[in-house]
This record gives structure tokens, C-alpha cells and sequence, in this order.
């Protein structure tokens, strides 16, 4: 696979991204931009949560949905869903329905609740590895785990956090801007 695709707007992208119009948004908007704030964040690492095993395309269709649903992944309102909101969102078909992943969610929005303000994008932003000026050239030069988001997953487990894995972590790592894996040429910078 070549490392860019040429887009119909002529403009080279990581070649992930592929012919989809819905990922070429968001590796244009979103993908390696830097993420802060509770909230944002937590609805990352849930999203990301809920990616393992799947393609992520397939969590950023059903994004809207969740967000529904997951009541905008407010933490304080998530971690007061019980047995019940289990159940709903189980019956969901908009979402991904893994029993797991969802009561994982409902586990880390109370963990994160119950952190000061601030806390936990400081948490996640302190794993970040100093920046580099050198791109990858290609795919093969992407991780998919580093000792970073080992060490960022590590500590959210010792905290009591789910689903929160080293590759996952380093996936959550791209998508929030905390290392850049836009590939060399790609337009964006």
C-alpha cells in the first residue's frame, strides 16, 4: 500500500483514509489534533474502547448514536446509569451492544466523576512524548504500542479504568493529538 492517497481535492492524505468521505473529514478535522478537557477525553477513551476488535470507521459512523445515548459522555451523568441503562443500551442497535465495553463505560465515567476538574486531561497529557519534526514515512513506521501508552495504560488500570489497553491507548494517543502520525507529505501539518 502506498503511504498517501491523492484525494478528489488533489490533496495528499494518509492513505488510511482510503475513498470514505466520512474518514477523510475526519483525518482532516479531527485525526492528531490536540484533544483537552475532561469530557472530550473521556468520550475518547470510550470510544476507542468500544473500537477494539473493529474497524474504527465503523465506531465513527455510529459516533452520533452514542453520543445519544451516552448522554454527550458527560461523566457525572454516565456514571449514574444502573442496570436498567444497561439493558437500553444493550437493546441498542445504533451502538456497539457488548455488555463488557458498556458497563466499562458507565465503571470509568464514575472514576473520572470522581476526580478533580481537570484531572484527567492532565492525566492523559502528562504520557505524551515530546514532539519530534520527523514523520513517519509509512505505515510500517507506526506503532501500535509505545512505552508512552504503556505507561498511560498502566496507570489508568492502577486506577481502576477498563478497556483501556496499550494499543488502545496509543490509538487514543493519535486521534487526541498527543503524538503526530500524519505520515510525511500528508497535507496536513
Amino acid at each position: 500500500m502506498n503511504a498517501l492517497i491523492t484525494g478528489p481535492d488533489a490533496r495528499d492524505r494518509c492513505a488510511w483514509v482510503g475513498d470514505d468521505a466520512e474518514y477523510r473529514r475526519y483525518h482532516d478535522e479531527e485525526w492528531g489534533t490536540p484533544l483537552h478537557g475532561d469530557r472530550a477525553l473521556f468520550e475518547k477513551m470510550s470510544l476507542e474502547g468500544f473500537q477494539a476488535g473493529l474497524s474504527w470507521i465503523t465506531i465513527l459512523r455510529k459516533r452520533p448514536r452514542f453520543r445519544e445515548v451516552f448522554a454527550g459522555f458527560e461523566p457525572e451523568v454516565v456514571a449514574s446509569f444502573d442496570e436498567g441503562d444497561v439493558e437500553r443500551l444493550m437493546a441498542d442497535a445504533g451502538i456497539v451492544r457488548n455488555r463488557a465495553k458498556i458497563e466499562a463505560t458507565i465503571g470509568n465515567a464514575k472514576i473520572v466523576r470522581d476526580m478533580a476538574e481537570g484531572e484527567l486531561d492532565a492525566l492523559m497529557w502528562s504520557f505524551a512524548p515530546a514532539s519530534t519534526s520527523t514523520r513517519p514515512a509509512g505505515m510500517a513506521d507506526v506503532p501500535a504500542v509505545t512505552a508512552e501508552s504503556t505507561a498511560m495504560s498502566k496507570e489508568l488500570r492502577r486506577r481502576g479504568f477498563r478497556f483501556v489497553g496499550a494499543t488502545t491507548m496509543y490509538a487514543l494517543m493519535q486521534s487526541a493529538g498527543m503524538v503526530d502520525d500524519h505520515l510525511q507529505g500528508c497535507w496536513r501539518v
